[in-house]
């Protein structure tokens, strides 16, 4: 195996190896993180709406798992599918105002599942060039044409929507908020697209779903063209705080996903205890807005003091706000000389992002208070001045 050390070694040459960072949640302090013996002002999570240890929250699990046990111990096609299940993803059709819903174990299980189930051999798959990995993963492995379009360059995805009109299928697929970059897809005019050639059209609302709409339904809903999309992906591990992905469409979809998604078919159900936390979790992001609108103005508020700061921090509106920085290694040091200011911003370098595009990406939850922000914007010009990321 010395092909691996060779390996390793050039990934840490290249500042690109990778090592897990043991963060503890800080006990009465809501968007601090404790790392090692400090505590940290907690910038790289996705815990938008502070919902990850709500005690609504806390309090249904631990209900669930007096009654349910620990496990689901099978999958949902064989012993594993509990009524709690079926009550969830029934609320969750009702939130997404759509036929049907199926819950999937994770995001990345979801896409994968989703897009092996709808296309194959023969089939076109139409991709933003910065979707998420589980969307490119899912696609490699559905054996379909795999046609990337420059980054919301709508030309170039009219152009090669052209190329492969032959295709017997055509799936389009897109995040709704860039996990990296946090702009928001021109979903208006990529359905304009999917209408013109008769594609499909797949949404993945992992970063937005919570975040917008008026109950947290997703970008969609908040721009009025939810239906106008076939198959709605999201998950629960972000804004809602706990874990497990759901699939939201026509009720024909999800029949066709029951017995085609792979990561569906062939995996242990997720434990009755989780479904209940995400129960707990969906209720509270429907009926607490107030979060939303704490983490919009936490949003803007940031984001301008940062530009005011001299950093380059995009003009995009969402919870997400990154700084590049170029170069992996450069990342890393602006990454420690932050923690020296007590503000957790962890470095993401390739394949994460494009080479030469390492970052810093600050996320923010509305946990965070504006005198913790502001304060954090003065530490992270510190840190910026110290590496010379200022400006960048």
């Amino acid at each position: 195996m010395k092909w691996m050390a060779e390996g390793l070694e050039k990934l840490t040459s290249d500042s690109l190896e990778r090592t897990l960072l043991s963060c503890e949640p800080a006990p009465g302090r809501p968007g601090f993180t404790v790392r090692g013996e400090r505590t940290l002002l907690d910038l790289s999570s996705n815990d938008y709406l502070g919902l990850s240890g709500h005690p609504a929250i806390v309090e249904a699990m631990r209900d669930a798992l007096a009654v349910h046990g620990t496990g689901a111990s099978a999958s949902r096609l064989v012993t594993g599918s509990r009524s709690i299940g079926g009550q969830l993803e029934e609320a969750i059709a009702d939130w997404q105002q759509s036929g049907a819903a199926l819950v999937f174990g994770n995001g990345y299980m979801a896409n994968v599942g989703v897009i092996s189930a709808l296309v194959g051999r023969g089939d076109a798959v139409f991709s933003d060039r910065l979707n998420h990995a589980s969307i490119v993963d899912g696609i490699s492995l559905s054996l379909a044409e795999h046609a990337r379009y420059r980054h919301n360059d709508m030309e170039h995805l009219r152009y090669l929507l052209s190329k492969h009109r032959a295709a017997r299928r055509k799936l389009i697929v897109t995040d709704a908020v860039f996990s990296m970059d946090g702009e928001h897809a021109l979903l208006d005019e990529v359905i304009q697209l999917k209408r013109e050639f008769g594609a499909m059209l797949m949404v993945d609302e992992a970063h937005s779903g919570g975040v917008y709409g008026l109950k947290g339904e997703g970008l969609c809903h908040s721009l009025g063209l939810h239906q106008e999309v076939d198959v709605h992906m999201g998950t629960f591990s972000k804004a809602f705080g706990v874990y497990g992905a759901y699939v939201s469409g026509s009720s024909m979809l999800i029949r066709w996903l029951l017995n085609k998604a792979r990561t569906f078919v062939y995996s242990t159900a997720l434990p009755p205890v989780l479904l209940a936390g995400i129960a707990e979790a969906l209720r509270l992001v429907q009926q607490e807005g107030v979060r939303r609108e704490r983490l919009a103005e936490a949003s803007r508020l940031f984001r301008a003091a940062l530009r005011d700061a001299g950093f380059q921090a995009g003009d995009g509106v969402s919870p997400i706000i990154p700084i590049l920085v170029g170069d992996s290694a450069a990342a890393l040091r602006f990454s420690s000389a932050l923690e020296e200011e007590g503000i957790l911003g962890v470095a993401i370098r390739p394949p994460a992002v494009p080479a030469g595009t390492a970052r810093i990406r600050f996320s923010l939850s509305a946990s965070h208070t504006k005198e913790g922000l502001l304060g954090a914007v003065h530490g992270i010009t510190r840190a910026g001045r110290m590496v010379g990321a200022l400006g960048l």
